[in-house]
């Protein structure tokens, strides 16, 4: 069986390791009906800004997976957090029109922001918007990214740019460290716990990812487990520092 003894949540990543190209992995809606029937809690964390939480959601539900929105955890819900709590609530959204949703109470200003907040554009990252960007921060807003993932495979098996050389640039253009609120940031880690009302040490992080998932989740504290239906292939595993704690071809293997 594919568990942990003392392991009391698990936080599961959902590209590659619960979805392929929006479709249900193999076993992953049983996983997860495991996981509920067993009474361990559990959130699902994503990387993804292409989408609100609410259209992610749905993919899961329309993919067979039944979960509720408020256990889905994306950057947007600590990026909306971390702007709140600072008391300075002006940004600018570089992220996708439908993912303005998630930032209710963040007011939008493209005059004088105090935050620039810089998700996955895609063709959306032209020259005039970056360079609106730079002059935004070098007038003193400060950079949030909701990630840094390199690059991503939109189902065509090409991969394409993602956010995170373009926060990459910004923040080699102005001489200024982005904020990151996605994995494998600590912030998005302590989140997760946070909502989960666990300790790390009794968390499993399940993911597909070796440096968003496993790093950033034992960086945290937390177990790691790696799927291999996603990013990660088994001969990476010997070339890359402390393994997970576990390594499962699926996630169908979860508690199997």
């Amino acid at each position: 069986m594919a568990w942990i003894d003392g392991v009391r949540g698990a936080l599961l990543d959902i590209d590659g390791t619960l979805l392929r190209n929006d479709r249900a992995i193999p076993g992953a809606p049983e996983a997860l009906q495991r996981l509920r029937q067993r009474g361990v809690p559990f959130r699902l964390a994503t990387n993804t800004t292409r989408r609100p939480r609410s259209a992610t959601g749905a993919v899961l539900r329309q993919a067979g997976l039944a979960v509720e929105d408020r256990e889905i955890l994306a950057p947007c819900t600590l990026a909306r957090r971390r702007i709140l709590a600072s008391g300075r609530t002006r940004a600018a959204l570089l992220v996708p029109p439908e993912a303005r949703e998630d930032f209710e109470g963040v007011a939008e200003d493209t005059t004088r922001p105090e935050w620039v907040v810089l998700g996955d554009l895609g063709s959306g990252f032209t020259w005039e918007r970056l360079n609106q960007a730079f002059w935004w921060i070098r007038d003193g807003a400060a950079l949030l990214a909701l990630h840094k993932n390199r690059f991503w495979d939109p189902g065509t098996g090409r991969p394409v740019l993602d956010a995170g050389p373009f926060v990459a640039a910004l923040e080699h253009a102005t001489g200024t460290a982005a904020e990151l609120v996605g994995k494998p940031a600590p912030a998005f880690f302590t989140l997760a716990l946070e909502d989960l009302g666990l300790s790390a040490g009794d968390v499993l992080v399940v993911g597909d990812d070796l440096e968003a998932d496993h790093a950033g989740g034992a960086a945290a504290g937390c177990r790691t487990a790696i799927v291999l239906t996603g990013t990660t292939e088994s001969g990476a595993l010997e070339r890359r520092g402390p393994p997970p704690d576990l390594v499962m071809d699926s996630v169908a293997d979860l508690l199997a």
